[in-house]
């Protein structure tokens, strides 16, 4: 009689190993999450506290509250706590760092106006640092082979609305702002840069979910991104040193085209050469990375000093861009340094950029018109951006998406807005011109804070709607589907041989 009750124990096996399941996975959901979330804040801080530490015992009173160090160490602490904060409601993170140099640098309560503590020569060095990084990045980040395939449209998209919006920007700022025509071409190359930082990201997504990806939209638009980077830089460089060059009237006319080939040649010579200079295959990467950053920065000072600030940030992009196609896949290590460096670099220029704003220098006058001035370069890009891909094989909706997606404006702007404004500082000659430098950086903070969260709000939500799936994309979904359906079946078919094995 005893045997029908022990046949009869499996009946009770499911339950019972269910109940033995659900402490283990209530404990799970109840303490590992909180003590996960308290464990990295808990670390993050010790982390900070550390390296403050770190930093007084080595630099001493410079690092206690009121130090140049100190104002830099917090406006990277609370930056990236600003970013991490605004990235939770789906922003970019780098207007949470735009915002918090701002904030330090215009808070009512003087005591809390950290960023009066940071030094002018550290915060444009260390801005033109910034720059480095972007540029390198930006050189490694071209794809040679995606650019000989869609090299018409690429080129159409990245070289059209961004010459467009300058030529628009420099016209509206000459007759609405009363800038000289070199100023307002500056402006108006400073504004017609698109922004990778929020571009990328956000079509990576849509990517990722199948929107787009038939038709090559998301490859079209992040390759023309970096082209449209360089085209915008470059300009800008050139424009800026015919604006402060002074002397013969010949050589400054032959000074722009000068200063191109200067930094073509430079870069060149640079990428070629670091193709063959690593020569131990186990620390290449680390070579190379320190290479790239030693020449980048090279250009990028160096042409200053030499009186030719133009051929510094082509220079830099041309060392990446052929340095980066002649290591072909194992460039993919210098870019993971590169972005380590970036997380670093970022919160600075953003915080720097941020600080450069004081209120009380801001004319309402300057606000208004500098908005009017961003706005007709904006409305000019959306046309033509729009003109630019019409034969590329993309229908009506697809070709408002491109245009919508070329809008948001941060990095290039952060990074070259204040160049006008510290050049003109530097020359005692130029001084008058520091108006100009100040309002420019004024429309540049401008078109961050309202272009970069417009584009990824645009970005994310037009795309579903206005780009197609690719049709393996639809099929996964409908194979999901299915599987969920009929998946509490199969566990309920499933669960009983598991626990009767058990």
């Amino acid at each position: 009689m005893a045997e029908p009750e022990d046949l009869s124990e499996p009946q009770f096996a499911k339950p019972l190993t269910t109940n033995q399941r659900s402490p283990k996975r209530n404990k799970r959901g109840f303490t590992c999450p909180p003590l996960y979330i308290i464990t990295k804040v808990i670390t993050l801080a010790f982390i900070g506290i550390l390296l403050w530490a770190s930093l007084w015992s080595v630099i001493g009173d410079d690092a206690l509250p009121g130090g140049n160090l100190f104002a830099l160490f917090m406006l990277v602490v609370i930056g990236e706590i600003a970013g991490f904060i605004v990235e939770a409601i789906h922003l970019p993170g780098l207007l949470g760092m735009l915002l918090t140099g701002f904030l330090l640098r215009n808070i009512p309560c003087s005591s809390l106006r950290l960023a009066d503590d940071i030094d002018p020569c550290w915060s444009a060095t260390l801005r033109s640092m910034a720059l480095v990084v972007i540029l390198l990045q930006a050189g490694l980040g071209l794809d040679a082979a995606a650019l000989r395939r869609l090299s018409l449209v690429c080129v159409r998209l990245c070289c059209l609305p961004c010459l467009a919006e300058a030529v628009t920007a420099a016209i509206a700022a000459h007759f609405i702002l009363g800038f000289p025509w070199l100023w307002g071409l500056m402006l108006g190359f400073v504004l017609g840069a698109v922004t990778p930082a929020v571009i990328v990201p956000s079509l990576m997504s849509l990517q990722e979910k199948g929107y787009g990806k038939d038709q090559g939209i998301p490859t079209l638009i992040i390759a023309a991104a970096s082209c449209d980077d360089v085209l915008a830089i470059s300009a800008f460089g050139v424009v800026l040193g015919m604006a402060f060059s002074t002397g013969n009237v010949i050589f400054s006319i032959l000074r722009g085209p000068l200063e191109l080939v200067i930094g073509l040649v430079y870069g060149l010579s640079g990428g070629v050469l670091v193709w063959y200079i690593p020569h131990d295959k186990k620390t290449a990467s680390q070579l190379r990375f320190i290479f790239l950053v030693s020449g980048g920065i090279l250009a990028v000072f160096g042409s200053d000093l030499a009186g030719l600030p133009g051929a510094g940030a082509l220079g830099c992009l041309t060392l990446a861009f052929v340095a980066g196609h002649g290591w072909k896949d194992s460039k993919e290590p210098v870019e993971v340094q590169l972005n380590h460096l970036w997380l670093m670099f970022q919160p600075l220029l953003f915080g720097l950029i941020g600080a450069e704003v004081l209120l009380e220098d801001i004319q309402l006058s300057t606000l208004g018109l500098g908005l009017i001035t961003l706005f007709l370069g904006l409305i000019v890009r959306t046309i033509v951006s729009g003109l630019a891909v019409t034969r590329a094989g993309l229908n009506t909706k697809e070709i408002i998406f491109v245009a919508v997606a070329w809008l948001p404006k941060a990095t290039v702007q952060a990074a070259i807005g204040s160049v006008a404004l510290e050049t003109a500082r530097g020359k005692s000659s130029y001084e008058h011109l520091e108006v100009y430098g100040s309002q420019i950086l004024t429309i540049a903070v401008l078109s961050i804070i309202l272009t970069a969260p417009l584009g990824a709000v645009l970005i994310s939500l037009l795309g579903p709607h206005l780009l197609q799936k690719s049709a393996g994309k639809v099929e996964e979904a409908g194979r999901q589907l299915k599987r969920s359906s009929s998946g509490e079946r199969d566990e309920e078919d499933e669960e009983p041989e598991t626990a009767a094995m058990g």
